[in-house]
């Protein structure tokens, strides 16, 4: 007789081994371990781009002028 080669099961990612763990607690794992998982994906995250560097921040707006123009210079346009 001839045995049959069956593909090796991979072995589990995760064991719990406190008998008493509660179903929230098991799911609380998982969500963590499954968060953490993510992480290393592959791509790394896109770096921002700081907005107190940005362009359009260094180019100054004129101040408004004539009757009033100090009171409304510091009114958001």
């Amino acid at each position: 007789m001839s045995e049959e080669e069956t593909p090796a099961a991979p072995p589990p990612l995760l064991r719990v081994v406190n008998p008493d763990a509660t179903p929230e607690e098991v799911a609380a794992l998982v969500a963590v371990f499954a968060a953490l998982g993510s992480a290393a994906s592959g791509e790394p995250p896109r770096r921002r781009t700081p907005e107190w560097s940005a362009h359009h921040r260094k180019v100054r707006t004129t101040h408004p002028h004539g009757p009033g123009g100090w009171r409304s210079s510091g009114s958001p346009r």
